[in-house]
Parts: C-alpha cells; sequence; structure tokens
C-alpha cells in the first residue's frame, strides 16, 4: 500500500549523501536513503507509526536535538551558540527524526521504544559523514535546509550506494541532481563574496527573495515539492512568473501563487500552460479575468484536460448552461479540485432530497459543494426546521440565498435569528430576504433597525438592509415626512 513520505529526498535532501569514505569502513554505514517516510505506511514496508504514543516520539525528538546540540558542541561551538544555532534547525531536527523512521523501521512496527544509544548510534555517524561532506560549511548546510546550496564540481563522480543502504524507492539519486551526460557530484559549498556571510544560493531562491518570497516559505515550498529546489530559473521559474506578470497579476501575489502551486513554475508554457488556458476559455472562463482566477486557485493551471472536461460534463448533467459554467469556473475555480463522484454528485444528492435545485445553487453558490454533508449542510437545514420553517420554504431561502450554507450555525445564524424575533417582522420575511443571514449584526443590522425603530416607520427587511447608506436615509426621511403629513 501507499506510503506518505515527508521528503522526496531523491532530489532535495540527496545533497547530504554521505560520500565513500575509509575511515568510516568500521561502522555500520548508514548510507543517505532515496527517499524517507514519516508519517504512516502500510505493508510496503515502509515505516508506520500507529503503534507508536506521540509522548514516545517526543522524547525521541527530544533526543534528537540533544544529539545535534551536543555535536555541534564538538565542532568547536560553545554551549550558547549551539543553543542559538539550535533554534534555526527545526527542519533538519525533522529530517532526522525521519531518518531515525526508516533506520529503525522495524522497531516502529512493534511500537518498541528506541533507546538512547540506538539513536545516537543512527545520527552521530550521519553527522559525522556530513561533516566530512561539507567542511566548514556543514553547519550553513543544516541551517538553510531544505534549500540546496549552490556547489562547485569536483573531478570525483557519484558513487553508487552500497549494498547496505536503506532504500524505499528505485530512483536513482543522481537523476535529479544532475544531467545525462554528467556523472560528477558536487562536494564544497562556495560563498557569494555579494551576500556576506551566507551562503552562494541557487539563482531562483535569490530571484524569489528578490520578489518579496521570505525564506522561510522558500524552505517550506522546498520541503513540500523537492523537485522546486532544482527548477531551472532561465528556463522554468522566470518565463512563468514573467507570464503571470503579463496576464496582470501583481508583483506581490507572485510568491502567494508559487507557494500554493510550486508545480506551476515547472510546467511548459508553450506545451501545457497555454494551450490549458485556451482550453479552459473554451469551457467559459473569461479571458480577461485571468489574473484573478489564477489568483483564487493557482492550481487551475496543473490539472490533467481529461480531469477539467469531466468536471464540466457533470456541470452540463446538472443542468448549467454554458454561460453558468463559465462563470461558476471563473468564480470559484477551485470546485475542479472536487472529486465528481466522491463530493459533488453526493452533495448534488443531498441538495435535490430537500427539494433544493443543485444547478441553481452550482450558479450562485458553487462553494457550498466544497462542504462536508453532515458537519455543514445537514446542521444548517435541520436549524431551520427546528425554528419552524417547513421544508419547502428552507428550500426557496437556500435557492435565493446559497450562502447560507457557509453560515456559522453558533456563531452567526443562532445570534441572528435570535435578534430577528425582536424586530417584530413576520418569519416569512426571512423567506423573502434570507440574504439577511449575510449581514454584520453589529455594523449593519442593529443600527439600521435602531434608526427604523426610533423614526416609527415601517420597512420591508430588505430596504432595511439592501440599499446604501445614501438611499437608506433618504427612504427613512420620506417615510418619516409621509407619515407626519397624513398625521
Amino acid at each position: 500500500m501507499k506510503a506518505f513520505s515527508l521528503f522526496t529526498t531523491s532530489d532535495t535532501l540527496s545533497l547530504f549523501a554521505a560520500a565513500s569514505s575509509p575511515a568510516l569502513s568500521s561502522r555500520t554505514q548508514l548510507s543517505f536513503p532515496q527517499r524517507l517516510f514519516f508519517c504512516r505506511a502500510e505493508s510496503d514496508g515502509a515505516v508506520s507509526l500507529v503503534n507508536v504514543p506521540p509522548s514516545l516520539l517526543l522524547a525521541e525528538r527530544e533526543e534528537a536535538k540533544a544529539v545535534l546540540h551536543m555535536f555541534l558542541m564538538n565542532q568547536g561551538m560553545n554551549r550558547v551558540s549551539a543553543a542559538r544555532k539550535m533554534k534555526k534547525l527545526d527542519l533538519f531536527v525533522d529530517h532526522l527524526m525521519s531518518r531515525l523512521h526508516t533506520v529503525y523501521k522495524t522497531r516502529y512496527l512493534v511500537g518498541r521504544e528506541l533507546t538512547t544509544p540506538e539513536i545516537r548510534e543512527a545520527l552521530i555517524p550521519y553527522l559525522e559523514e556530513l561533516v566530512e561532506e561539507h567542511g566548514d560549511s556543514f553547519v550553513e548546510v543544516l541551517e538553510y535546509f531544505p534549500i540546496p546550496l549552490v556547489k562547485e564540481k569536483s573531478e570525483e563522480t557519484v558513487q553508487k550506494p552500497p549494498s547496505n543502504v536503506i532504500e524505499t524507492s528505485t530512483t536513482p539519486v543522481s537523476t535529479v541532481l544532475e544531467p545525462a551526460t554528467s556523472s560528477k557530484k558536487p562536494t564544497t559549498t562556495t560563498r557569494a563574496s555579494n551576500i556576506g556571510d551566507t551562503p552562494n544560493l541557487p539563482p531562483h531562491v535569490v530571484y524569489l527573495e528578490q520578489l518579496g518570497m521570505e525564506r522561510d516559505v522558500i524552505k517550506e515550498v522546498i520541503r513540500k515539492f523537492p523537485a522546486f529546489g532544482y527548477y531551472s530559473l532561465e528556463g522554468k521559474i522566470k518565463p512563468v512568473v514573467e507570464f503571470l506578470l503579463d496576464l496582470g497579476i501583481a508583483k506581490s501575489d507572485i510568491p502567494v501563487i508559487i507557494s500554493k502551486r510550486p508545480q506551476l513554475c515547472g510546467i511548459s508554457l508553450s506545451d501545457n500552460l497555454i494551450p490549458t488556458m485556451a482550453f479552459l476559455e473554451d469551457l467559459g472562463v473569461d479571458k480577461k479575468k485571468w489574473a484573478k482566477v489564477i489568483q483564487r486557485f493557482p492550481a487551475l493551471l496543473t490539472y490533467s484536460r481529461s480531469k477539467l472536461q469531466a468536471t464540466v460534463d457533470y456541470f452540463y448533467e446538472m443542468g448549467l448552461s454554458s454561460q453558468d459554467v463559465g462563470k461558476v469556473l471563473t468564480r470559484y475555480p477551485s470546485i475542479i479540485s472536487y472529486s465528481v463522484e466522491e463530493k459533488l454528485r453526493p452533495t448534488a444528492e443531498y441538495f435535490s432530497s430537500i427539494g433544493v435545485n443543485p444547478a441553481v445553487l452550482m450558479s450562485r453558490c458553487p462553494q457550498a459543494f466544497g462542504l462536508s454533508i453532515e458537519s455543514s449542510l445537514k446542521p444548517v437545514t435541520e436549524f431551520f426546521l427546528q425554528k419552524g420553517y417547513h421544508i419547502a420554504d428552507f428550500a426557496l431561502m437556500a435557492s435565493r440565498y446559497g450562502a447560507l450554507y457557509t453560515i456559522s450555525v453558533e456563531d452567526n445564524l443562532l445570534p441572528k435569528w435570535e435578534y430577528f424575533l425582536t424586530m417584530e417582522y413576520p418569519k416569512s420575511e426571512l423567506v423573502k430576504f434570507p440574504q439577511y443571514f449575510g449581514y454584520s449584526l453589529e455594523e449593519r443590522i442593529k443600527p439600521r433597525h435602531e434608526i427604523v425603530r426610533e423614526s416609527g416607520v415601517k420597512l420591508l427587511l430588505n430596504q432595511v438592509l439592501s440599499l446604501s447608506d445614501e438611499d437608506f436615509h433618504k427612504l427613512v426621511k420620506r417615510k418619516v415626512k409621509k407619515k407626519n403629513a397624513c398625521a
């Protein structure tokens, strides 16, 4: 069965692959695994943490941190400096934990606690290998992890992993790092004179920082999607960024888009992105609003055409017009991420069962289809039924204002309902104007109702809330004048 990986080390983490060394030949060599597993896995031989108590994992993490702290001190750091540096190494500590879970996977399968000597035996030789690999840059490699640092190539060729390497992937480590024509591996980290004391970061990392992307955000992106660490600046990232800017996306929004969907930078403009956009335009996406569409859901452009077509086909099956399909995709493009059979269809069937036309609701409030039936949709329906509304009345309310389903019962519907009961309107007024629940209780509903009450006039609920401030006050004055004239 499939395992869930914390890091894909065939690219990013292979920077830390230990070099073969005679000095370490007497030890059991713990070469860097090609893929590490952190969360859980089943019967495929990967690590399972199902039987391991959280307190045990926390204790092992603290032990791993202690080992790393001690190792830094052994490298010449004083206690205070080592402690200060440890605050910056959380991602690398996560990596050490993943290593433990891989090296001792049989222990985790039975839920046995690792001893302190076992933890040290796994980590200290590995840290020593990293020191031998990176020399004076060892601490920087840890601090910038998982951002790969720019390295000079030596004449040394990449060594094949020894036979006792723990492997969970058949992908060669070198296939991601080096072109097919090169068998050299980076061995020394160089410092860039124009960055002061920081290592020579990859060009695309520097470029992203210039765009306003925080380094911690870049680290997180690479941790979640390691291949991004090796995207070419000129060949992949920069062309996509410039393309997005040409669409009208603000420069300040680029970091957010990349952090949401870094895979976007790995897609060919001519072969994929532009054709996909043309395909979506044929499906109804407003080409004048691409900037907003991508800002809302950058992943849209990374879906296959078959997935896009399948979702749109279901929209037509529901009864949406081509114009409505285009509006839905433009206003709420993340609807594409929902599974037709597991999400959209069951939700549509629920709406149909209570008398709500799913096509109407989809065109007016597509986000309602992303909510849980049991924890979100049913509680809202039951709330209004418990207040005495007939199912047909509520269906009319939901059709008129589908956003009802996106509103919290406890935090929103209930307090507004309780205040509504003081406004002296019949309950049928909410059937006519369910949008009442979309207005702020403190900033709109209460202040305007107080003005109407003090003026002594009567207004429809939608007149109280939906008019602009200017039009509302004009209407109240007109009603007051008419009332006084009649008196």
